[in-house]
């Protein structure tokens, strides 16, 4: 069978080209075999199904191990205490019909007697007690039935259980896995419509789980190799293997994903040698992707307006916030895979997330702009030899700016300006360019695009006036990154809001590099 890789449900090494992930599964077998219960809560689509499939095989030969998930429970189930405690012990049945098909009966008898949670755990006393190895039990979706009163009691009795065993009066799990989005322990519920919503999870004896689970550079490469030798290639591994990372922060979708665009969209009929140009035409296509993925980051974003605004104010508007998980917004940034912890505090986890969020907030910003599709026609500023004509389009810019938007809309362009240049040079580049952002530390807090369109690079700089001096630093800061990208020339839009300013462009040549800019 010819393996490929796999970007939907749980990843089979004899089907699909894997990342070795041995380490991580060290890592976990070691909080396993120091009888820690945990939650693996990771952002949706980041390899918790297969790490737990693989977690299985591993652990299958020392311990009995039992892997269940709530999604395959059905609401009902969680409507009454009996429902729920003959469903789970018959789930719990099912599942090790096949591997221990004799332990797999005697929990099916010991399901007859139990009519609640309280029969449920004694059912699960006895089953320990006369099993002949220690049961480590993984629950997957755990979210699907989270918000909900039995949920907490079943938590809750696991817990009870957890501590008698500690202090010898009780025999249960030796390991429990919850797996999901959410960090049960400090899981916030809601549990009556007059309730506020508070953290009430008995989920409290779960250690912390900081097994890092997205891809490193060198794990992508594992994967990597195994594609090159069964095809018989030999490729820049280490080079696209940092190409991949650079682009997706190890976000395990996003890594195979773009792998299974290379090898079935960019090479259709034959296998050939990977190249980092290969990597970026990938990126092109899955930012123009619809997913389930982007589909949930969306809404996350459109659910939550706080979360919207912090989100613009990180990735447009260039402002920094220290990393605090504890605060709820950025909480839910990181439970829901957008932030993460960077060097500059709280970032947008991955550039393909950034341009995700950027193309919606650019969709919705269409919507207040007026006749953009007048001054930004592609043709207009394509030359013949395939170059932007990039001073071309900053001209035109202005004059769209100068035109479409006066005094009276001072407030919009302080809050969105630069988001609208974003959506005024998309449709020119759109199809052929591919473009990412950087905000660059500094007074200004200025915000890089680096633009590849065919062959050719641009950088465009947009920045707030704020005053001269700054104004010069600023220019010499873009000039070290223009040598970085090896560039002679370097665009700006400085968006100036002085009551006397005006709207004006600029020619200037500042340490061998020519420099135009526009102030709108």
């Amino acid at each position: 069978m010819q393996k490929r890789f796999n970007s939907t449900g749980v990843c089979v090494s004899r089907k699909h080209y894997m990342v070795d992930i041995s380490n991580k599964l060290k890592e976990i077998e070691k909080l396993i075999d120091s009888e820690f219960y945990f939650t693996m809560n990771r952002p949706r689509q980041y390899g918790k199904t297969t790490t737990l499939s693989q977690l299985k095989i591993l652990l299958k030969e020392k311990y009995l191990v039992i892997s269940i998930s709530f999604e395959g429970i059905g609401d009902k189930a969680f409507q009454r205490e009996e429902d729920f405690s003959k469903v789970f012990m018959e789930v719990l049945s099912e599942n090790m019909a096949i591997n221990y098909e004799n332990e797999s009966e005697r929990l099916l008898e010991l399901s007859k007697s139990v009519n609640g949670i309280k029969d449920l755990s004694k059912a699960i006393t006895k089953f320990i007690k006369e099993t002949s190895k220690d049961v480590v039990l993984i629950i997957d979706e755990v979210d699907k039935s989270s918000n909900n009163q039995l949920f907490l009691s079943f938590i809750g009795m696991l817990r009870n259980k957890y501590l008698a065993r500690e202090v010898g009066e009780d025999y249960t799990f030796k390991s429990v896995i919850l797996a999901g989005v959410h960090d049960v322990k400090s899981l916030k519920l809601k549990l009556r419509k007059e309730d506020e919503a508070k953290y009430n999870s008995p989920w409290n004896i779960a250690v912390d789980f900081n097994v890092d689970m997205s891809f490193s550079s060198n794990e992508i490469a594992s994967m990597l190799v195994e594609y090159q030798e069964e095809n018989n290639l030999t490729m820049e591994i280490k080079e696209i293997s940092e190409e991949l990372y650079f682009f997706t922060n190890g976000y395990p979708y996003l890594v195979s994903r773009l792998c299974q665009i290379v090898d079935e969209k960019i090479y259709i009929d034959e296998k050939k040698a990977w190249t980092i140009n290969n990597i970026e035409k990938a990126v092109k296509i899955i930012n123009e992707e619809t997913n389930t993925l982007f589909e949930s980051i969306v809404k996350n974003l459109e659910n939550n307006s706080e979360l919207y605004d912090l989100t613009k104010r990180i990735l447009i508007d260039g402002e920094q916030f220290i990393f605090n998980p504890l605060d709820p917004v950025i909480s839910l940034g990181i439970t829901n895979g957008i932030f993460k912890n960077g060097e500059k505090g709280v970032e947008i986890n991955n550039k393909i997330f950034e341009e995700i969020i950027y193309n919606y907030m650019l969709s919705k910003i269409r919507t207040s702009t007026k006749n953009m599709s007048l001054y930004n026609f592609k043709a207009n500023f394509i030359k013949e030899n395939g170059e932007l004509d990039i001073e071309k389009i900053l001209k035109r810019f202005m004059q769209f700016m100068k035109e479409q938007y006066s005094s009276k809309d001072q407030e919009f362009i302080e809050h969105h300006g630069r988001i609208l240049f974003l959506a005024f040079i998309k449709p020119i580049i759109n199809g052929v360019g591919f473009d990412f952002k950087e905000v660059q530390v500094s007074e200004e807090k200025r915000l890089d695009i680096v633009i590849t369109y065919n062959n050719f690079k641009y950088i465009i700089e947009m920045k707030i006036w704020r005053g001269q001096k700054y104004h010069e630093d600023g220019i010499k800061q873009l000039c070290d990154y223009l040598d970085i990208h090896s560039l002679a020339n370097g665009y700006l839009v400085i968006f100036n809001f002085n009551k006397n300013k005006e709207f004006k462009e600029e020619k200037i040549n500042v340490q061998g590099k020519d420099i135009f800019g526009v102030y709108v």
